[in-house]
């Protein structure tokens, strides 16, 4: 049901509905994986070395950050930044959705290419996912600032952050780390769509309609998709976190040390002199785990959504046929 599907015997949907759907499936994912958000990003932020054996850092792994972040802070922390992280994760379901099946539509009727081949779901994916991204860059940056600061509070909500980072840094500081962000978006989001069709087809034939979204072979499906295209697309996630953060050194202080980055470039090199290759991918563990429940819950609970939808049509056109053949 990902896509525009010309064999389906159900009406295409419109984007507005799949902006709903998937502006309702990233509500609920996000409620679910933060945690593994807040572990990915403080791993992401540290200098030092991330190794229980040969501990230099605040962090050493992800049970020992789990333990340390819960009694510092307390349960709350790992659901730090939730409001900003939840609108984007709205936005961005929508937006990016939205955008897929109005491309994919647009591929099918405009040229020779079928809109449910893997190769065709990996570009409009790829494209969709940027156009997100565009639209919603700012509020990744207030989520990574939020999720960033430790107990002693840097901003108080999110109008506090916002007039704060305007005053002090300026309009452009929410798009520090666009570049690198758009071009691991790119590569990352349509690998997700590109493996979730490969998976969706190899694990079973395609569903009869209406019955198709939300099940156990969406989850699995998605679930895979997201933790290929996120190993292959780590780094850039990586440079992204170490950018937004750049003008907050004073909040991190705490967390032990901390970098200022002139760029995209400068970033790379710095990483690459000081902590290694090995430092490209921190917090690739619980990033990993994030992935696989944030890719598998995203497509599972976005057909889940279509398919009410699309249930709903159904007994609402049906009660109006039934409606019509009793006034006859």
């Amino acid at each position: 049901m990902v896509g525009y599907d010309p064999g389906a015997v159900c009406a295409a949907f419109s984007p507005e509905e799949a902006a709903l759907a998937g502006s309702a499936a990233g509500m609920v994912t996000r409620a679910l994986i933060s945690p593994f958000d807040v572990l990915k990003i403080r791993f992401q932020l540290q200098i030092e070395r991330l190794s229980s054996h040969r501990p230099e850092g605040k962090y050493q792994g992800l049970f020992q950050a789990s333990r340390c972040i819960y009694s510092e802070e307390g349960l709350s922390a790992f659901w730090k930044g939730h409001v900003p992280a939840q609108l984007l994760s709205i936005c961005f379901g929508a937006v990016q959705f939205a955008s897929f099946e109005l491309m994919t539509e647009v591929v099918h009727k405009s040229t020779l290419y079928d809109s449910q081949t893997a190769g065709v779901h990996f570009m409009c994916g790829g494209l969709a996912a940027c156009s997100a991204t565009v639209v919603c860059q700012p509020l990744d940056t207030l989520r990574t600032r939020f999720a960033a600061q430790g107990e002693t509070k840097v901003y108080r909500n999110l109008r506090h952050a916002v007039s704060t980072m305007c005053r002090s840094e300026g309009g452009l500081t929410f798009y520090r780390g666009l570049s690198p962000t758009l071009m691991a978006v790119f590569p990352y989001a349509g690998l997700q769509f590109f493996f979730y069709n490969v998976f969706k087809k190899l694990l079973a034939p395609p569903a009869k309609a209406g019955n198709s979204g939300g099940d156990l072979r969406s989850l699995v499906s998605g679930g895979g998709a997201g933790v290929i295209s996120k190993t292959m697309t780590y780094p850039f996630d990586l440079f992204k976190k170490r950018l937004q953060v750049g003008g907050f050194e004073a909040a991190r202080v705490h967390f032990g040390q901390v970098r200022r980055y002139r760029g995209l470039v400068d970033c790379m090199v710095q990483i690459a002199k000081e902590e290694g290759v090995r430092g490209f991918f921190k917090g690739l563990s619980p990033s990993l785990v994030k992935a696989a429940l944030s890719t598998g819950f995203t497509f599972f609970w976005y057909e889940f959504f279509l398919n009410a939808m699309h249930n709903l049509k159904e007994r609402r056109r049906t009660n109006g046929l039934t409606r019509d053949l009793g006034e006859r």
